[in-house]
């Protein structure tokens, strides 16, 4: 093991790196590449149509798996207000039912939390803010995972940054803590050690993979962005979130912020998600609204998953033993 930290012994992965929840993304492809990596990847419940539908897709990512007896993988299930909400209680079964270990939530927990936890399951929150973060632990869950406002997607509205709240988490919290948006690279896994994590939970990096299930020409478009190549969108309706400086999601910031009394039905047709999933699905950038984190400016290759795990962790203990040396005197940074 070349990190023992609460994830590699409570999860029981090699490695100290998790893929998160992605719409459309968290597929059997890329969770069980992330998994065969030995890190932990989640399939994203909402992905799937119906309860029915993520069962299957939990048997397909099995079925990948280079040996299903000791890798294992979760599912993330993310609660958020809607007037149809899912059946969140069906999602959380079928997770009980197929003997899944890990569950990654995000928004209010609750309604599945007892469930879960009754049933032995860990559950890790996602989470933007302390406050959150804080809430989540009193509510019983084993741990969060702290998003700073570099991640892709939801950032949440406080435009905190990963590096403080990481430290906020260190002084505060009891219960472990994940690293969560703008990281790419083994130099920041080194810094979220340092900073208390235990482990970091990555999304734009893993998308950019080979076994990925999007589009080579999107890959290809993460590789050749900065971190000034995303735009925040959704401010007004205080539902922000970071997303691919494509044409779509401009205007939808032209609009949003040039329009009087702007409504959400103004850009509505331009943040389908169904759009979106066509970008991914046939290459084509400015088909929809894209999530893309600021790390997209660290990101300079199409690497496979396993080559990615072991790149970073072997560049995070060559930062940490330079920084050991530096204290011993011997060597500088």
């Amino acid at each position: 093991m070349p990190f023992d930290t609460w994830l590699t012994r409570h999860v029981g992965v090699r490695y100290p790196l998790v893929q998160g929840g992605m719409m459309w993304v968290g597929r059997a492809e890329m969770t069980s590449a992330v998994a065969n990596a030995g890190c932990l990847g989640f399939l994203t419940a909402l992905t799937q149509p119906t309860p029915e539908d993520l069962r299957k897709e939990i048997a397909r990512t099995r079925s990948m798996l280079d040996d299903p007896a000791t890798t294992s993988f979760g599912v993330n299930i993310t609660l958020l207000p809607a007037m149809v909400p899912p059946d969140y209680k069906a999602y959380a079964q079928v997770c009980i039912d197929e003997g899944i270990k890990v569950i990654e939530t995000a928004g209010d927990p609750s309604p599945i939390l007892k469930m879960v936890k009754d049933a032995g399951i860990t559950v890790i929150h996602k989470c933007v803010a302390l406050k959150h973060a804080l809430r989540a632990q009193k509510l019983g869950v084993d741990a969060v995972s702290i998003d700073g406002i570099e991640c892709a997607g939801h950032g949440g509205e406080y435009d905190t940054t990963s590096l403080m709240l990481l430290s906020l988490c260190a002084e505060q919290l009891a219960i472990p803590y994940l690293a969560s948006g703008g990281f790419a690279n083994g130099r920041q896994v080194a810094a979220a050690l340092a900073l208390g994590a235990a482990g970091v939970n990555m999304g734009t990096r893993w998308m950019c993979t080979v076994e990925s299930p999007v589009h080579d020409k999107i890959k290809q478009e993460i590789v050749k962005a900065t971190e000034h190549d995303t735009v925040l969108v959704l401010r007004k309706f205080r539902n922000t979130s970071r997303l691919h400086k494509n044409k779509i999601a401009v205007e939808a910031h032209r609009i949003e912020n040039t329009k009087p009394d702007v409504q959400f039905g103004d850009i509505a047709h331009l943040m389908s998600g169904q759009r979106g999933r066509k970008v991914y699905e046939v290459g084509d950038v400015d088909a929809g609204v894209w999530s893309l984190g600021m790390c997209a400016g660290l990101i300079h290759d199409v690497p496979t998953c396993k080559d990615l795990a072991r790149t970073m962790i072997r560049d995070a203990e060559g930062v940490l033993d330079k920084v050991g040396a530096m204290r011993a005197g011997q060597a500088k940074l």
